[in-house]
């Protein structure tokens, strides 16, 4: 009975989370060098380290990817939803972007330059 009361308490505690938390306040996701987009999907901060055209795949050293299960800063290769991106990136450019997996392939679906 007191598990059972326990476990509706955090339930309810969570449903109705005070104000800026339960609206998604991008403040916590600043301090993890993430922001939201329009879609949902977790921003991630990156520096482009190389572009590769004629392979349509981009390196981008990069903080965390909550969204993919990677809480580590690395450097990886993604491809890109559109090989047209390719062309505004460049080496050393500092980016925000959403990754996701496509058919098994880590790709930068959007990106947007740091200002």
């Amino acid at each position: 009975m007191r598990s059972r009361l326990l476990a509706l308490t955090s339930i309810a505690c969570l449903l109705f989370a005070p104000g800026s938390y339960a609206a998604g306040d991008s403040s916590a996701d600043n301090a993890a060098g993430t922001t939201s987009t329009d879609s949902g999907k977790a921003m991630s901060s990156g520096v482009v380290k190389k572009v590769d055209k004629a392979a349509g795949k981009v390196t981008i050293s990069h903080g965390p990817l909550e969204n993919l299960g990677m809480p580590k800063k690395m450097t990886m290769v993604f491809r890109v939803k559109d090989p047209a991106m390719l062309d505004r990136l460049k080496e050393g450019d500092k980016i925000n972007f959403v990754a996701d997996k496509v058919n098994g392939a880590f790709t930068v679906m959007s990106f947007e330059p740091v200002k």
